[in-house]
């Protein structure tokens, strides 16, 4: 059940309830058009990936701004951004099991381009039927393993083999490779970043001429993310950028480093939890309306914005616990303050609504369709 809106478009922000899933949409139009501005001129273009954001308002905005279409990581991710209007969508994922792979063969006869990623032979063979018993043809990519050791068939001869696969199938159209390196996304060291990124390249670059010599051509070369999209743009090989998390920012992503040594800030937050101090017992201690169940603490702990001394130290259920021993700023009952997710994606699958704001006054109210699409 989708819950009320925790704010009312005109509301001055200080009033909206807590927890709530806050917007800057100043700092989000500015990442917007940075992305946009970074890869101008390049011979890559954007697909965004909306499991960050889970809203097709967001995937609109991309859109408008020069993105070819969206990457989803679920059928029902692609299916709530299609329901609202956006018509190019790309499953980065592998999709087994007969009921998910008739529902993306549906959706390909509503959309104007569906594709999705295959690793392995059966997988082919499940797509195809799927696709033969809806009456469609899906576009499928071959995902190899880059570096992450997560999905993905071997680089080289063994991806070439499946592509083969995928072009003679009777209802499925070869579209590229997904080569994303998720693993240096968050590798701190800029030289060590780059260099992992590089590494995927060259696996890349590999297996397209590999598929060249076969015959295959790729139309799509997909990969890379917002800790990377700067080295496989300037590798030459990737036509298509999947970086999702530049629209909103979060704690872990500011602690990589840009090649000067200081702090990533390529992008700006964009993107707070709203919360209420509901308890400070002590002069040392506060306690906020947000815990487990309204952060995402998989990537660490949220930050507390503007205050870099209060620690965010713990958390239960629907409790986060703060250490305030540090400022001199108040920390009372009833203060409002801002949080910085450790890590965006998930934590954004924890609500409903954006609260767009700008200045001190709520503007927009954007329902997360996406969320809780885990099938």
């Amino acid at each position: 059940m989708t819950t009320p809106p925790p704010a009312e478009i005109g509301m001055a922000l200080e009033d909206v309830d807590t927890p709530a899933l806050l917007l800057d949409l100043d700092a989000f139009e500015r990442n917007l058009d940075r992305m946009a501005k970074a890869i101008e001129g390049k011979p890559v273009k954007l697909r965004p990936h909306s499991k960050s954001h889970k809203c097709a308002v967001i995937g609109l905005a991309q859109m408008a701004r020069g993105a070819v279409g969206l990457c989803c990581q679920k059928v029902g991710e692609a299916e709530a951004m299609v329901a609202g209007g956006v018509p190019n969508v790309l499953v980065s994922n592998q999709i087994v099991g007969r009921p998910k792979l008739l529902r993306l063969a549906a959706l390909s006869k509503q959309a104007e381009w569906v594709g999705v990623c295959a690793d392995h032979p059966d997988n082919v063979t499940q797509l195809d039927e799927a696709a033969g018993a809806m009456g469609t043809t899906l576009n499928v990519l071959v995902e190899i393993d880059t570096g992450a050791a997560r999905c993905g068939v071997e680089p080289g001869q063994p991806a070439v083999d499946l592509a083969k696969q995928i072009d003679s199938a009777t209802n499925l159209d070869f579209a590229g490779l997904q080569a994303y390196q998720g693993r240096a996304q968050h590798v701190r060291s800029y030289a060590e970043r780059q260099a992992a990124a590089d590494a995927g390249v060259a696996l890349t670059r590999e297996t397209v001429e590999g598929l060249k010599s076969a015959g295959l051509e790729c139309e799509i070369i997909g990969g890379a993310g917002t800790g990377t999209f700067q080295f496989e743009t300037a590798g030459g090989v990737h036509n298509e950028l999947q970086a999702g998390s530049y629209v909103f920012m979060d704690a872990d992503y500011g602690k990589n480093l840009n090649e000067d040594g200081g702090f990533f800030d390529d992008f700006e937050n964009s993107l707070f939890v709203f919360v209420t101090v509901m308890s400070a017992p002590t002069e040392d201690r506060a306690l906020v309306d947000a815990g487990l169940k309204a952060l995402a603490m998989d990537s660490g702990p949220p930050a507390v914005a503007d205050m870099p001394e209060v620690e965010f130290g713990r958390a239960s259920d629907e409790h986060g616990i703060l250490d305030i021993s540090r400022t001199n700023r108040k920390v009372g009952l009833g203060d409002k303050l801002k949080l910085i997710p450790g890590h965006c994606d998930p934590t954004v699958n924890l609500y409903d609504w954006y609260v767009g704001y700008r200045g001190n006054r709520v503007e927009a109210l954007w329902p997360i369709a996406a969320r809780g699409m885990l099938r």
